[in-house]
């Protein structure tokens, strides 16, 4: 089925609800899609579900609207601390901003998070088993016990140490992709390198992308590789 047949069958949905459209789509196609309506001869409601005001419309949206001759426009979206941190973390772009403390991943922790997830499987939970017949010779933790580990692995919870101290909330927005691309064997040491990828102005706050590799002493690859999405509100 065409693309265009798929979303005129779904028109009825979307008129629904509008605004999970918008959410579905990245920031590349949102930036095509005016262009897809016109070209698709799509009903009016596509274009209304882009065309929203500015406290409405996502973060990328917003950012590129405050632009001027390259440079953000502070003096229409963010002020005091909020435009104080933005000016700073833009200049650290591309940086590594934090590298986490090691991390011993044991057996009794593998079994604890199988036992709270009714994850049982061979692989994470019988080392005997995973000694025989496993490839990789020994149990592997999870891969959403690696992701749950993250807020301990980037300092995150760390209250006295706070990443950002004047903010009034942090929020773990989600995570844009993640990928394992080696297992985490048990009695490894892991720790979190985290580099900002990109800071966006938002509604009372700035909202962070940052890249999350997953080490693994003495391994080459890392054990999880993670776009992490943070909203700082003040």
């Amino acid at each position: 089925m065409k693309v265009v047949d798929f979303l005129k069958r779904k028109r009825e949905i979307l008129a629904q609800h509008p605004f999970e459209l918008k959410d579905w789509l990245s920031p590349a196609i949102r930036d095509y899609w005016r262009e897809f309506q016109q070209k698709a001869h799509l009903p009016p409601l596509f274009g209304r579900v882009l065309d929203l005001s500015s406290e409405q419309q996502s973060a990328h949206e917003v950012a590129a609207q405050q632009m001027v001759n390259g440079q953000p426009n502070l003096a229409h979206s963010l002020s005091g601390e909020a435009a104080r941190l933005f000016t700073e973390l833009q200049s650290r772009l591309g940086e590594e901003i934090h590298v986490g403390e090691w991390l011993h991943i044991s057996q009794p922790l593998i079994d604890q998070f199988a036992a709270v997830t009714g994850d049982q499987q061979w692989i994470h939970t019988d080392p005997d088993r995973a000694a025989n017949e496993s490839p990789f010779k020994a149990t592997i933790a999870h891969g959403f016990l690696t992701l749950a580990l993250l807020p301990q692995l980037t300092g995150s919870v760390e209250g006295a140490a706070a990443e950002f101290p004047t903010a009034r909330m942090v929020v773990n927005f989600g995570l844009d992709k993640v990928r394992f691309p080696y297992p985490i064997k048990v009695d490894s040491h892991i720790r979190a390198r985290t580099k900002l990828v990109r800071v966006t102005p938002i509604k009372e706050g700035l909202e962070l992308l940052k890249e999350i590799k997953v080490e693994i002493e003495g391994v080459r690859r890392p054990g999880c590789v993670i776009e992490s999405v943070t909203r700082i509100y003040f």
